[in-house]
């Protein structure tokens, strides 16, 4: 049996046994603190199992069994924020301030839905880190439960029988180290995150509950030059404030919407399957001078199993919500931003943005199993433009009022056929049937 120390728990060189050990027939421990983002050498290996230690001294919830150490994953974040990061710059501060007032007027005919009143936070990149992990935790934290069983069980399944005894008691042990590369993993994510968010709704939800735009202004700063729009880039900050603003009026509003695709994408994750002969094939194949196997597997994805027919459809109403959501919010920007003469080109800027996304939302993709991007953004935008137009933007925004009220991924594809059904259901008579009133006199 293992040696204690004064906390309870296996000491650093006892815990390297162990992992010898147990690992001995594919991982070495050096290897692992390696995946997990360290060097392999004694003193970080150390660190490792200090951070495990921490995994188990740090209360975990009973309905969030996952042994994630968070604070690791956000120590890890912010070291990252911190590269390349500058102090606020007054004359972006500046120019900020000032579009937030326009902004808003602009909104307020635009849309129906009245304007948030808290105070914008403007954040550096470490604090988006502090802010983001909350929302981030709730989508990634049933993944990697699952993911961490999934890991330890796989590795106790090709133990040799002669080391169950001397493993007895251990198996926290497997699903921490699991759950440590998982927090190693998503802190590297957050952090490139963290120098690619422009603003508090960059993944297509508020970080904030309560609803408070933000803007991360170094990176605002960054993004605006490369648009290369000279003396017009104060027309490049009054389109992305739109944005936010709009973003969060929107959740403001519809005070379940947040809450709503936050249950669905957890929903979707808790049922994830992963595929263990995989896991197994790593371990039993690993190249103790090759760690980056290992890394690499986790990023890619490829311990996730195939989808079932029901994730499917899961995933497809969390990428109709996000559409939906994405195209509104782009509707009313553009309608909001037709006074500012460059509002296209930065529109388009914006648009492949957030198509393509950069590597940490990839990663991050990876890792929880879904795309925060939505893959459906000009059909949806072009959906809501109809129905205001049609209908008016004070009905356009009613449909926010409850889920139930919302297009489907079916009203994307025939906008038509929507538009004539709402209006329908209004008794708003199409141009034909108007006409054909005023010619009778009706």
């Amino acid at each position: 049996m293992s040696e204690e120390n004064d906390n309870g728990m296996p000491d650093p060189e006892e815990l390297r046994r162990i992992w010898e050990e147990m690992l001995s027939q594919g991982f070495d421990p050096e290897a692992l603190a390696k995946a997990a983002g360290f060097d392999g050498s004694p003193e970080s290996l150390q660190q490792l199992f200090a951070n495990i230690q921490g995994a188990f001294l740090i209360p975990t919830p009973p309905s969030e069994g996952s042994g994630v150490n968070w604070q690791a994953a956000a120590q890890s974040a912010k070291e990252l924020a911190k590269v390349g990061a500058t102090s606020f710059d007054d004359s972006g501060r500046k120019e900020l301030l000032e579009a937030i007032g326009i902004a808003n007027l602009w909104l307020n005919e635009a849309t129906s839905i009245s304007e948030v009143l808290i105070e914008p936070k403007l954040l550096s990149r470490t604090l988006w880190v502090d802010d983001a992990l909350p929302l981030f935790r709730a989508l990634a934290e049933p993944v990697a439960d699952r993911m961490n069983r999934s890991l330890g069980e796989a590795i106790q399944e090709q133990l040799p029988e002669e080391l169950q005894d001397s493993l007895k008691g251990a198996s926290e042990i497997m699903r921490s180290a699991g759950a440590m590369m998982f927090a190693m993993q998503l802190g590297q994510a957050l952090g490139q995150l963290s120098r690619e968010a422009l603003t508090g709704t960059e993944v297509g939800l508020p970080i904030y509950i309560d609803q408070r735009p933000a803007f991360v202004i170094q990176n605002l700063q960054e993004f605006i030059k490369t648009l290369e729009l000279g003396s017009d880039k104060d027309q490049a900050y009054i389109y992305m404030v739109l944005r936010e603003l709009a973003h969060t009026r929107l959740f403001k509003h519809s005070k379940w919407l947040r809450e709503k695709v936050v249950a669905q994408i957890r929903e979707y994750a808790a049922g994830i399957s992963f595929d263990t002969s995989r896991m197994q094939e790593l371990s039993e194949d690993f190249d103790p001078q090759n760690p980056q196997e290992l890394q690499a597997a986790l990023e890619s994805g490829a311990f996730l199993a195939a989808r079932s027919p029901s994730q499917q459809l899961a995933l497809d109403s969390i990428e109709t919500n996000l559409a939906l959501i994405e195209g509104w919010v782009d509707a009313v920007t553009s309608q909001a931003g037709l006074r500012l003469p460059k509002a296209d080109a930065i529109r388009e800027a914006v648009r492949r943005r957030r198509a393509t996304g950069g590597p940490a939302e990839r990663t991050f993709q990876t890792l929880v199993g879904l795309e925060l991007r939505p893959k459906r953004l000009r059909e949806a935008t072009a959906l809501w433009q109809q129905i205001g137009t049609a209908l008016g933007n004070e009905k356009r925004d009613a449909l926010w009022d409850h889920p139930d009220f919302l297009p489907t991924a079916t009203d994307i594809d025939n906008p038509d056929k929507y538009v004539a059904r709402i209006k329908s259901d209004l008794g708003i008579p199409d141009a034909m049937d108007q006409a054909l009133r005023d010619l009778l006199g009706e």
